[in-house]
């Protein structure tokens, strides 16, 4: 007979019951799976997509729960265990702290996170977490921290695993949003990533198998399983937003996902990983993708580990000969050598993956490889501000000395290729230039899809009125990422030029540039239509159900909001940015989104209202305090409009427009000194062309001649081929000093 210890230490150690595991239409049992195929899951079980989330128990759990704590900014954690649960105590969303049970764990290494449930059905990921190497608890935030309860708090949305995080870390994991009070009754067939994440529903599979004898073989083929493909691995390991519920697997990633394109809050100009955006963004845009590569031919499929060690992963096909399944590309070359990689063999600089794919920390001290592939250019890191291979590595020496190097060993021709760098860069001082490299890229067919999708987006941030024609072109391309960057860029043309640019695009075969093409024709009047109504209205159902999709989104609702605005809906964009409120009530932007609804509908009062509201929840917002200015302006209360114009230039001090806006009421209240003499103050210690030339305008006014000639000369440095400031400088200096 067992005693009480032994027991208790099977209890432990057996798998733990999970509540939210439901069978749903179509799947079974992941324990199905392995009855047949033992080598594929014995494989997988190993891997961290297997140990992507499971319930907190003695053999899951990884950090430190024997009463220890952790600080940080004077928040103190605390975890503990008791009667084989874990719990964790900590500032809860009212400021005060409270005591919260471990339910999950959230991944494996070199990280593990912990859920733990809020209240209805809320499950928030605590943002401390556990480094495994190190073994110690680390704070996943970046300061100040955010206040209790507020978007970025771990309470808050941004924490949220239902909202957040639920598509990647378990097996058909259904959000079960229940919006009449935002709470959720999430399941999911398995607590982590199984078998019918990648090869879907396997029901039909199993009945095929049982019937036929099938299982005895243990065999891959049979009916009722999706295509594995390299969609199946972005649809996680991508940045993208869900156009829909219920992924299948080996259907089109574009008629699920909408990927990000090339930001520049997300990528470097050259294409290298800046925010964390996973895989996807990077390798569309490598060579290795426009030649056929995938995921599976570096991966092994069940256990996501490399194929090979080292350089021989990359010598599978570049070898000295061309292998015969590239038809058009030719990756062949003595590469692993010294007389390419002017590195000791075996050396950390000797490794393709280090010089090709350097990596980038995220969540603190997760590294995370780039797979752009990019071959290092110091030269453009000193002129851009881009990393490099060389200089990460070689931490102590400049990219000067890096590009020198490379000139000794390669010659100087590698200067002179062409990267879309040049065109992403952000060179104010060349907007011209920056266009004309755009456009450059947009018309080579070369280019991969993402980088001309991404060029048209930025080229009518450039210059949208001129450019038209350009995105009607892109409308047209064959490549869907380019067609879904013309749809992107359709929104930043004229509204009246939009439906000639990208009408077509309503009804592309492709999801993800229907629904941008529907959001982007959104003001277009329907008598305009003509021909386009029915697809317009089918692009429409799929813009619906993207929003139904991310319903818990507030960022999503208050878009919807602008939508149902150009729709002439006015009572449902009202409630759509209500229900944005309501989902986040820190988030400022749904906030000023209402209030500007107000304003532009004729409902002043409100709109002062629901600014003044969202000061009383965040009051530190400058953009809220900015935007309440001007509604108390437009209720003729300039003193109540200045006070806050005040606060947000104290909130955001670099806030060029806020200065400005504040000069003017100064001058507008008959303080037209006061406005002078922080116009001074600012553009001494930051110039700005539009302040400077606001106060130029003021001293005129006020006669003081010397403080203009002072402005015009700050103007004049400026802009030093301005002819009309240059002009208008030798008339002050003449007016100023007569002879």
């Amino acid at each position: 007979m067992l005693t009480i210890s032994e027991l208790n230490t099977l209890a432990e150690s057996a798998p733990a019951y999970d509540s939210r595991v439901k069978i749903h239409d179509g799947y079974v049992d992941e324990k199905a799976c392995g009855s047949c195929h033992r080598d594929q899951a014995e494989a997988f079980k190993g891997s961290h997509h297997a140990n992507a989330m499971a319930v907190a128990d003695a053999t899951t759990v990884r950090g430190d729960f024997n009463d220890v704590s952790y600080e940080h900014d004077g928040i103190v954690t605390t975890f503990h265990r008791r009667d084989g649960r874990f719990f964790v105590r900590t500032e809860g969303s009212d400021g005060a702290e409270a005591e919260f049970q471990v339910r999950y764990t959230f991944a494996y290494e070199p990280l593990q996170q912990y859920l733990v449930e809020t209240g209805g059905g809320r499950l928030q990921a605590l943002d401390v977490a556990w480094d495994t190497t190190k073994k110690e608890w680390f704070w996943l935030g970046n300061h100040p921290p955010p206040k209790p309860g507020s978007t970025f708090h771990w309470t808050g949305p941004f924490y949220r695993w239902n909202r957040t995080c639920i598509d990647c870390h378990s097996t058909d994991p259904k959000a079960g949003f229940q919006p009449e009070h935002n709470g959720y009754q999430s399941t999911f067939v398995a607590t982590s990533i199984g078998c019918q994440s990648c090869h879907g529903p396997g029901a039909t599979h199993v009945a095929w198998a049982e019937s036929t004898q099938g299982n005895a073989s243990g065999k891959t083929g049979g009916p009722g399983l999706s295509k594995v493909d390299a969609d199946v691995c972005l649809a996680c390991h991508s940045r993208r937003t869900r156009l829909r519920d219920g992924y299948e697997p080996g259907k089109p990633f574009l008629d699920f996902f909408s990927p990000a394109l090339l930001r520049s809050d997300l990528y470097f100009p050259d294409g290298q990983i800046l925010d964390e955006v996973f895989e996807y963004g990077s390798f569309q845009q490598s060579k290795m993708a426009a030649a056929g590569v995938t995921c599976l031919d570096c991966h092994r499929p069940h256990d996501a580990g490399l194929k090979a060690e080292g350089n021989a992963i990359c010598t599978q096909c570049h070898t000295q000969i061309k292998p015969d399944r590239f038809a058009k590309e030719d990756p062949s070359g003595l590469f692993d050598h010294p007389s390419h990689t002017h590195h000791a063999v075996g050396s950390n600089g000797a490794q393709c993956a280090n010089c090709h794919m350097p990596e980038r920390v995220y969540m603190k001290v997760d590294p995370r490889r780039d797979h752009s592939f990019v071959i290092p250019r110091p030269d453009l890191s000193e002129r851009l501000g881009t990393p490099n291979a060389c200089t990460t590595c070689h931490a102590g020496r400049s990219n000067a000395w890096a590009s020198k190097t490379m000139d000794d060993w390669y010659g100087t021709l590698w200067r002179e290729r062409l990267s879309m760098a040049h065109a992403f860069a952000s060179t104010a001082n060349d907007p011209q230039s920056m266009v004309k490299a755009l456009r450059a890229l947009l018309d080579d067919r070369d280019q991969p899809g993402i980088v001309r999708g991404s060029a048209i987006v930025r080229l009518t941030q450039m210059s949208g009125t001129n450019e038209a024609g350009a995105v009607r072109k892109a409308s047209a391309d064959p490549n869907p990422l380019v067609r879904l960057g013309a749809a992107e860029a359709a929104a930043n043309l004229p509204a009246d030029q939009r439906l000639q640019a990208i009408g077509a695009l309503l009804g592309d075969e492709t999801r993800a540039v229907r629904v941008a093409a529907a959001n982007a024709l959104a003001t277009t009047p329907f008598s305009l239509l003509d021909y386009r109504r029915e697809a317009f209205r089918k692009a429409v159902s799929d813009l619906r159900s993207y929003v139904d999709a991310n319903a818990d989104f507030a960022e999503v609702q208050s878009n919807y909001g602008f939508f149902l605005v150009g729709q002439q809906r006015p009572g449902d964009a009202e409630a759509a940015f209500q229900r944005a409120i309501s989902l986040d009530p820190t988030l400022s932007g749904s906030h000023v989104n209402l209030a500007e609804f107000y304003r532009v509908t004729g409902q002043n009062d409100k709109s002062v209202a629901t600014y003044a509201q969202a000061i009383m929840v965040s009051p530190e917002r400058a953009d809220l305090r900015y935007g309440h200015a001007l509604s108390l302006v437009r209720q003729k209360d300039l003193q109540g409009a200045i006070a806050e114009l005040e606060e947000a230039v104290r909130l955001e001090p670099t806030q060029s427009r806020y200065k400005i806006t504040l000069a003017v009421a100064l001058d507008s209240a008959g303080k037209t000194e006061d406005a002078l003499k922080r116009l001074g103050e600012w553009t001494s210690v930051s110039p700005d062309f539009d302040a400077t030339e606001l106060g130029l305008r003021y001293s005129l006014k006020l006669r003081r001649l010397t403080e203009a000639l002072e402005f015009a000369e700050q103007m004049a440095q400026q802009r030093p081929d301005d002819r009309e400031v240059l002009a208008m400088l030798e008339q002050l200096r003449k007016a100023a000093y007569p002879k």
